[in-house]
Order: structure tokens, then sequence, then C-alpha cells
């Protein structure tokens, strides 16, 4: 059997392998080829024929859909698969229309992955024709939270992806801090940041907070930010912060968060949950002044003296000496001759 090329292209080394190593599972005699940038694949289509094309969609200085065109010039037979970590619907659209044989979103998965491989190269026999790239609108996208943020950390190259609630506990991780004796005062160091950030987000007149807290450290950087209402991301790596890299770390970060946010079943802004209480020592403090303000609003009225004289009436009314038949008021006994004369 003739040996197929398959060219896969992306600049995350570990997605290749990963790839690379599902292809290398198949019972075939395939030619794997990894390369990292879309200048490279079409320089190599240019001088070798490829049977089928792997891209990711977002590659430096050219996009996925524009690599598959470049290459088709040379290799009009070519298939190509297309795979990303966005699920924007519009990114669907164009990889439809621009005629592309399969599309992924990552993380991909395995087994569809390789069914898609099989049938394009025509490994498998199928009275099927293949599946089009369905419409945006005919997608429901779970996101699985723990398999986002592993392809998160895969994608940044990141050391560990940490998701906290407002609480400070992790609710889930993807690797480890490199000093884990750190992790208890790194965490609430980012909590006092997070309240202070929520309550900044209040002041402006906005629901949920979208700052970003970039950290440029000696031995490795940290990227926070809020995701949904009351929970937070931690990117832990070498080179996050570096200015070459800052804002493709942030478009990556972005789009993680906009699949980890559905994952989680947060209360709508504007609707309180049932048990919704004060998480920091902070927000206590402005719920206990905000009860209060109606306290402190009252007693800015000036009161009347037929107001203070009817509340002193009421409250002698209240107040008034138990009386007793058998016992003398002080008055009686004075008119009596029993009280002790005065001394003047």
């Amino acid at each position: 059997m003739a040996s197929h090329r398959i060219l896969i292209v992306d600049d995350q080394r570990e997605v290749s392998r990963l790839l690379h190593s599902a292809l290398a599972t198949l019972e075939y005699k395939l030619d794997i080829v990894e390369m990292p940038s879309g200048e490279e694949a079409i320089l190599d289509s240019s001088r070798n024929s490829i049977d089928l094309l792997v891209t990711d969609y977002r590659l430096p200085g050219i996009s996925g859909v524009e690599l598959m065109r470049k290459v088709r010039k040379f290799r009009p037979n070519v298939k190509v698969v297309l795979i990303t970590g966005q699920t924007d619907p519009r990114i669907r659209k164009e990889v439809s229309e621009a005629g592309a044989d399969a599309f992924f979103i990552k993380p991909v998965p395995i087994a569809d992955f390789l069914d898609a491989v099989e049938r394009h190269l025509g490994l498998v026999e199928s009275i099927l024709p293949p599946e089009p790239i369905a419409p945006a609108e005919e997608v429901e996208v779970q996101p699985n939270l723990p398999d986002i943020m592993v392809h998160l950390r895969l994608e940044l190259e990141a050391i560990a992806v940490l998701l906290l609630n407002d609480n400070g506990h992790v609710l889930a991780r993807a690797g480890d801090l490199p000093d884990t004796n750190e992790e208890v005062s790194l965490l609430s160091s980012l909590l006092s940041i997070y309240s202070a950030g929520q309550k900044v987000t209040r002041l402006i007149g906005k629901k949920a907070a979208s700052s970003w807290y970039v950290f440029d450290g000696a031995d490795y950087d940290l990227i926070f930010a809020p995701v949904g209402l009351s929970h937070a991301m931690l990117v832990i790596g070498k080179g996050l912060a570096d200015e070459d890299q800052v804002l493709k770390t942030v478009d990556i970060f972005s789009a993680a968060r906009k699949q980890i946010e559905p994952a989680l079943g947060e209360v709508p802004p504007g609707i309180p949950a049932a048990h919704e209480t004060p998480t920091t020592p902070l927000e206590a403090v402005d719920v206990g002044m905000r009860e209060m303000d109606p306290l402190f609003k009252d007693s800015r009225k000036r009161l009347k003296p037929a107001d203070l004289n009817d509340f002193w009436d009421k409250a002698a009314d209240q107040h008034k000496a138990p009386t007793k038949p058998d016992m003398l008021s002080y008055e009686q006994a004075k008119q009596l001759g029993l009280a002790p004369k005065d001394e003047s």
C-alpha cells in the first residue's frame, strides 16, 4: 500500500505531538511531518506532495484558511482538516465556506479526528458521503472543563492553570506550581486583588469584572483574570508576560475563558443567588454599611420639640413603676411627716 503524506501545522509543539501520536496508532503506512509555521508549510508543499493538511486556524502571521488556499494552489487535491481553540461561530462559517474537509474545536476528539482522516484519505470504504461542516447555529458546544484547562496549558506552554472560586479555593487545575509551598500565600494575595477588582467593578457600574492582571516574574510569569461572576483563572508559565508574547497569551486566555464561563453554570447578572453571602471581609463591611444607611439617613432628620415630648411620654407610660396597696409613695410619706427632713 502506498504511503500517505500528512502535514501537521501548529505552532504549539504539544498539540502537534498529540496529533502525530494519534495518527501513528493507525495501522497504515503514513509519512507524518510536523511544522510550526504556515510559511514553512507553503514552502514544503511547493516541493513535496501532500495528501492531508492538518492545520490550526490561528498561526503566526497567517491563518489556517489562508494556508489551505495557498497549499491548494500547488496541491489542488489535498484534503484539509482545520482545528481551533475558539468557538466563534464566524470561524466555523469561514471554514465551511472556504472548503475545508473537516473541522474540530480543541481539545480535539481523537476518535472523531482519526475517523475523519481515514475517510478523507480513502483508507476505509464507506458508502456514505463525508459529513459537511455544520453551520454554527446547528452545533451546541459543550465545553468540558478539565479538557479546556489541559488544552489551555498546552497551548500557552504553561506550567500550571488553576480555576479558583471567590473564596480562593482551587476547583480545578492542570499542572502544579513550581514551589507548592508558596501556593497558599500566592492564592491569598491574589484573592485580595480579586476582591478589590470586584469592588472597583461595582463602583464603575458593571456587573461582572473583566480586568486582567499580568505579573512579570523572575522565574515565571502570572496571568490572573476573573471568569464569570465569582471565579478566576490563574495561568503560570515562563515568558507569558514578554512583550512579544503577552497579546497572544491574553488572546488565547480570552478564548478559553469564553468556553469555561458556560460550564460554570452561574446565576446571570441581576438575579441574586438564594445562598449569596459576603465572601470576603471587605464585602462583609460593604454589606453592613449598606444595611445601616437607612439609620444614618433617619439620624439626619431634625426632630421637633413636640416629637421629643411625645417620645418621653410614651417611654414613661411603658416604664411606670409597679404600685402596691400596702406601700406608700415618697410624697405620701412626706405629707404624713414620715419622710426625713431635708437638711439645708
